[in-house]
């Protein structure tokens, strides 16, 4: 579990969207607020079309809010960065800052698994992403193919890796360029229940031992047993829960 006296990595602000629904406006996300700490897990839960979704990629800068303030701290900078940007800034903030695990892994079949990891590192090299070197990058991707337990994987291709196996490798890419806030959504919903249970393990996990913040989505209430807390999302609000059950501290946000 993570200190209480960890620092806030990311923050979200009074955070507010509606849509145009038809002839009505519709309340997406209704005066978020939510702040992660470096090295912890916040589990989000709540029904399909509560804004869950919507929420995580405005913390990815994805999307803009109508209104709020969405602020990451860069641990490695030493400095508070906006993360209501769009375009060209929001992919450079994205590639040095932010790493995200969607539901899909959308690994690239021609790919071996350890040039899956290495591809973000030419991504970021577009965006003007500095890491020292192919060889450095190299050993980050093999350091990380070590932590999601997939070592002596690193040359095959993603045909011959079991469902459980993509979506590690989808975790260890979203940690290549050694982010502060890791975004999840929903990444064991295709998986069987134990294969599901030790992909959910590994990301809290790594969360705990690399220190970042992580906002981790799912419809699963199962999945979230030993978070750091749960959140839980009712038609674009966050509420007080009760879900001792599961072992988990819980906090509104």
């Amino acid at each position: 579990m993570t200190s209480t006296k960890a620092p806030v990595a990311l923050s979200l602000e009074n955070i507010s969207l509606k849509v145009q629904d038809g002839d009505a406006i519709r309340t997406i996300l209704d005066n978020i607020s939510l702040d992660i700490r470096a090295g912890e897990v916040v589990g989000l839960v709540g029904p399909s079309g509560s804004g869950k979704s919507t929420l995580l990629t405005i913390a990815g800068c994805l999307k803009q809010a109508d209104s709020g303030v969405v602020t990451l701290y860069s641990r490695n900078k030493n400095e508070a960065i906006d993360l209501g940007v769009k375009g060209a800034e929001a992919a450079r903030v994205r590639r040095h800052h932010i790493g995200i695990v969607f539901q899909q892994p959308n690994l690239l079949p021609a790919l071996t698994v350890k040039q899956q990891l290495l591809a973000m590192r030419r991504l970021g090299r577009i965006f003007g992403w500095s890491d020292g070197g192919k060889r450095d990058a190299e050993a980050r991707a093999e350091e990380l193919l070590r932590a999601v337990g997939l070592e002596g994987f690193e040359n095959r291709r993603i045909s011959q890796l079991s469902g459980g196996q993509q979506a590690r490798v989808n975790v260890a890419r979203a940690l290549m360029n050694s982010p502060e806030v890791l975004l999840v959504d929903e990444p064991t919903a295709a998986l069987d229940q134990k294969t599901a249970g030790a992909v959910t393990r590994l990301i809290m996990d790594v969360t705990h031992k690399m220190g970042v913040a992580t906002l981790y989505i799912t419809h699963d209430l199962g999945q979230l047993h030993g978070a750091d807390r749960i959140v839980e999302m009712v038609d674009g609000r966050l509420q007080h829960t009760d879900h001792e059950r599961v072992g988990v501290t819980v906090a509104a946000g």
